[in-house]
């Protein structure tokens, strides 16, 4: 109305062309998003082989009735809650619950959907349909979680909401309050001073150097690894004071290895000889970190007589002797004597008994992450005070990881919604809480934490999409890299908003007593506004 009011048409129809584009490509972006995110939430087991007339035909899970049978085959994920109908099996559970170590299930016992066959075809009768499955629960986890986050808005939006009416009043009051206190007033002379000041309140410099400097965090972030899903996280990352770890694939490889082998008076040959031999017909997880571990062995033995005890491990006999290779429950059922050191080991043992004598242990362990133990020194040093390890591997070995890296609140048997309970908990003693993890059952939490951090490369494809952050590589050291980049774009943008405030507040003044002319206001507008986004770009070529 000004700029039409003394005759600059084009600048005033510029002005509100500019605006409504930007809106218009505003609207669009945050409607994309949403649809976005409500699609990658819908990721579920798409297809179930049931058992109708006596073939398996693929169906929908939805469609699937109790009392069905469903088929299994290797390799594939459980679309429904069920019983088990094979004499035992394992399972891959680590996505659903955390576990580490692979699960054995056994005749008429309950199979969760999301656990996957490790090694056979399977045959389950169906408990639960599918919005009353497992797997279904832990994504109403996640939309709960969702529904309690409190929304970050970006300081440009919350300094509009003040700064802009005040700045109208402040021009309306500068062409109305002269008229008062000037016998000589002019109009004409303080409506084009009123708009001086409105084209140097402008606060272009804000609107494009702001989102730009976040931006170009964003673009660093992603050439070091690091996606991060919107500006507003990676605001908040520079300003957590508690990180919560999952273990199984974030602090650790996710990989059965053997970590240490112990023999108790018995030759060294043959121990590999028997071990070796009795653990090739095996084809559980822990069986092939044995292999792995030694090797063909050249050396060939008679071994007979092999028989499985699911869970418990292996019997065998090798030139009339009795072998068996397995956990302290197959010793105890054949009245092994082990030591004391041996009976109460919190780690994951595989006995080997020779006559039904202890004769050495193989110690298996899921490997810690190289970088696991300096990633809680490092972040301590940006500004972390507390870190915590959820899981839900067993207490023992959440323990014994806290002690090998370095963190002393820990806790473990943690089901999906116990760790949700548990970071409520956490949230409530800490301002700013990230939630580190990798697997189905670390979505809830992903979604409930402040800022969700996703270990990328071998997380679920739930966890990658619930998570705020993404780290591409599985490197547990970017997580200093992306709190890095973090801090310093907070900075750039303070040192844009304090550079705009400072010539814009000089021009404010000298325009209101008439010293300052449109040019000075175009400066303190688009120069100001040049010179800041000059300095958000600087992020986009710094090394962290």
């Amino acid at each position: 109305i000004g700029a039409f009011a003394i005759g600059l048409y084009a600048e005033g129809v510029a002005v509100m062309l500019f605006y409504t584009v930007g809106e218009l490509f505003q609207d669009a972006a945050v409607g994309r998003s949403k649809k976005n995110i409500q699609s990658l939430l819908d990721k579920r087991s798409k297809v179930a082989h049931v058992l109708n007339n006596g073939k398996y035909h693929d169906v929908d899970p939805e469609q699937i009735l109790i009392g069905d049978i469903i088929q299994v085959k290797a390799g594939e994920q459980v679309p429904l809650d069920g019983i088990l109908l094979n004499d035992s099996a394992y399972f891959d559970t680590s996505a659903l619950t955390g576990e580490s170590k692979p699960k054995t299930i056994y005749r008429n016992e309950m199979v969760l959907a999301g656990m996957i066959s490790i090694n056979q075809v399977l045959e389950i009768e169906v408990q639960k349909k599918f919005v009353d499955s497992s797997f279904a629960r832990i994504y109403g986890l996640i939309q709960s979680a969702l529904t309690h986050k409190a929304p970050t808005e970006l300081f440009i939006r919350k300094f509009a909401e003040v700064y802009t009416p005040i700045v109208v009043l402040f021009a309306c009051l500068l062409v109305g309050l002269p008229y008062f206190f000037f016998e000589n007033y002019s109009f004409n002379d303080w409506l084009y001073r009123a708009l001086i000041f409105l084209v140097v309140s402008c606060p272009c410099a804000l609107v494009i150097s702001i989102p730009l400097g976040y931006f170009g965090g964003i673009g660093a972030a992603s050439r070091n690894g690091i996606l991060f899903k919107g500006s507003n996280y990676l605001d908040l990352i520079g300003k957590v004071d508690a990180i919560v770890f999952d273990k199984t694939g974030t602090l650790t490889e996710g990989i059965f290895k053997v970590r240490e082998l112990v023999i108790h008076n018995f030759d060294r040959d043959k121990f590999l000889q028997i071990i070796t031999a009795i653990e090739t017909t095996s084809n559980h997880p822990i069986a092939k970190a044995i292999k792995d571990y030694f090797g063909e062995n050249s050396n060939e033995i008679s071994l007979r007589e092999v028989k499985e005890f699911p869970g418990e491990g292996l019997q065998g006999v090798i030139d009339g002797k009795d072998i068996l290779v397995g956990n302290s429950k197959l010793m105890n059922r054949f009245g092994v004597d082990l030591p004391h050191d041996i009976r109460n080991n919190a780690k994951t043992l595989v006995i080997v008994s020779f006559k039904h004598e202890y004769i050495g242990h193989l110690v298996i362990d899921d490997v810690i992450k190289p970088d696991a133990k300096s990633i809680i020194k490092k972040v301590s040093q940006l500004g972390v005070r507390k870190n915590y390890i959820l899981s839900g591997d067993r207490t023992e070995i959440v323990k014994n990881v806290a002690s090998e890296i370095g963190v002393n609140l820990f806790f473990g048997d943690l089901l999906p919604d116990q760790k949700m309970q548990k970071l409520s908990e956490i949230k409530k003693e800490n301002k700013i809480v990230a939630f580190v993890g990798d697997g189905i059952n670390d979505a809830p939490a992903l979604a409930l934490s402040d800022i969700g951090i996703s270990m990328g490369a071998l997380g679920s494809d739930v966890a990658i999409e619930t998570a705020n952050v993404v780290i591409q590589t599985d490197q547990l050291s970017k997580i200093v890299t992306a709190i890095k980049i973090g801090l310093a774009t907070k900075k750039i943008v303070w040192q844009n908003i304090t550079l705009a405030f400072t010539v814009k507040l000089i021009v404010l003044s000298l325009g209101a007593f008439g010293l300052a002319t449109m040019w000075e206001a175009v400066f303190a507008d688009v120069g100001v506004a040049l010179l800041a986004i000059a300095n958000a770009v600087r992020i986009q070529h710094s090394k962290f």
